[in-house]
């Protein structure tokens, strides 16, 4: 009898890979173009201060959430052999009792943190809503790693739109009715709700509570490597925010959480896709190097090309739409910032790929390492800037440490030989090109809103054509991957 959840093939992976990152590509992408001009709508609606608050108290959820898994849905994941049952089982008991301990602590003193950072009534609300939002993540877990560990990958992005569509709709909704940040509370409560049904409903599992001593024992030794490099993550960056929030004013708060959530757009346009199919992907094709070695380096270029010119373009068209949108001169102060955290997004998009390679190859702990040295450097200059430059600091420190984080490319070639500068000089040099074409084009123009369309489709055509006189070969053949994937041979 077939077994529907039997060992993939090499080739079965590779398609499996490919047609998950141009599904999640192309199944998100409307998502996140609704998403993009839903946040930016929010920004005009609400003042820098409630994006202070929430920035700040999302801070302290992810160190909860953090601490909420111990890495066993990465080991999973990871994991060669089939996982049974009662690996299922073991993790989901392990989490759930993680997580019902750690909403329960932070339900209980939320009340102390609001008045440590002096947050209102419903500041105090959104922090007890997004502790409460854990659980409802929490119990996505195992229907997650399914769908993700069999590259299920059309039916997993599913949850994903419908949260993201549910959440900004909702939100403009409540703050065009003048809700303020509790416009953001409500929609994290409909959101999560929403998707812990939808995931259940299209990858079915039977909770239960059990406990295996050797499944845990097995699932752990990698699980907490892996999971000691998101608590030094969480240190490196949600804590950090969480101890400027108490030296910083809000409002200077709600710039830096302005300027790097724009910043990192582009990444998590496309580096969340890929991340989400590339892990799973690239663990089972551990034992081939030569097929993961042209999986990753297909990947880099995708993740290049797509994400160097939105930056580039990002960054010319952003002082053009403080002055023309209405409401939106007050974000003004935080563009420098923008500038600074668009250098940190040009290198993760690198080298967060060889990251999850290494994770891929069971190597955590050489990315442990490699943390707490990004960690240490983090918080040194972000305090040292501060002190120099007031809270632009924060974003020049953050792209002074990414800047650094290209070591990963001398523990990566240790492990498998990648042609890295081949894969991105041509999107490098195409938006390198563009991003200064247009920086002289923009200087000869008025400031209003037809110039901006002007550049933005002046923007996107000199790219393409650059792109297609550089690297007409690859073009080609990535394009020729994404239509059969689109429309498959019968």
């Amino acid at each position: 009898m077939a077994n529907s959840y039997e060992q993939l093939d090499i080739e079965f992976i590779k398609r499996k890979a490919i047609s998950g990152v141009v599904t999640f590509t192309l199944r998100t992408f409307f998502i996140q173009i609704y998403t993009f001009f839903a946040t930016f709508v929010l920004t005009i609606l609400l003042s820098p201060e409630v994006f202070g608050v929430y920035f700040i108290v999302l801070a302290l959820i992810n160190i909860l959430v953090y601490f909420s898994d111990v890495g066993l849905a990465a080991a999973l994941i990871q994991k060669k052999e089939e996982p049974k049952r009662i690996d299922l089982i073991t993790t989901f008991t392990i989490q759930q009792s993680i997580v019902l301990f750690l909403v329960a602590i932070g339900l209980i003193f939320s009340g102390r943190i609001a008045n440590f950072y002096n947050l209102s009534v419903d500041g105090l609300l959104l922090l007890r809503m997004l502790i409460f939002s854990l659980l409802l993540s929490s119990l996505k877990t195992i229907p997650s790693i399914l769908l993700e560990r069999h590259l299920k990958f059309t039916r997993f992005v599913i949850p994903q739109i419908v949260e993201n569509f549910v959440f900004y709709t909702l939100a403009i909704i409540l703050a065009l009715n003048g809700f303020g940040i509790s416009s953001i509370t409500w929609s994290i409560f409909a959101r999560g709700l929403i998707g812990l049904i939808l995931i259940y409903i299209l990858s079915p599992f039977k909770p239960d509570i059990g406990f295996n001593i050797k499944s845990a024992k097995r699932l752990v030794s990698f699980g907490i490597p892996f999971q000691l490099n998101s608590i030094i993550a969480l240190i490196k960056d949600d804590l950090l925010i969480v101890v400027i929030g108490k030296i910083l004013p809000i409002i200077q708060i709600g710039y830096i959480g302005w300027s790097q959530r724009f910043a990192f757009l582009p990444l998590r346009f496309i580096m969340d896709n890929v991340i989400k199919v590339t892990f799973p992907a690239y663990s089972r094709l551990q034992n081939d190097l030569n097929y993961m070695k042209s999986a990753i380096e297909k990947s880099l270029f995708f993740v290049t090309f797509i994400i160097y010119p939105l930056i580039s373009g990002l960054v010319v068209i952003a002082p053009m739409v403080i002055k023309i949108v209405p409401n939106y001169s007050k974000w003004e102060p935080a563009l420098p910032l923008l500038y600074f955290f668009a250098i940190n997004a040009i290198f993760a998009a690198v080298n967060t790929t060889l990251t999850n390679t290494l994770f891929a190859l069971g190597k955590p702990s050489i990315i442990l390492k490699l943390m707490m040295l990004w960690t240490i450097l983090t918080w040194v200059l972000t305090f040292f800037f501060i002190k120099l430059f007031g809270f632009a600091g924060v974003a020049i420190a953050s792209a002074m440490v990414s800047i650094s984080t290209s070591i990963i490319i001398y523990f990566v070639n240790k492990e498998i030989k990648i042609s890295i500068t081949r894969n991105i000089y041509g999107p490098i040099v195409a938006s390198g090109v563009m991003f200064f074409s247009l920086k002289i084009i923009e200087q000869n123009l008025p400031v209003n809103i037809f110039s901006l369309i002007f550049i933005i489709m002046i923007g996107m055509i000199i790219y393409i054509i650059l792109s297609f006189l550089i690297l007409r070969e690859k073009l080609t053949e990535s394009l020729k991957i994404v239509l059969s994937v689109i429309f498959p041979m019968k």
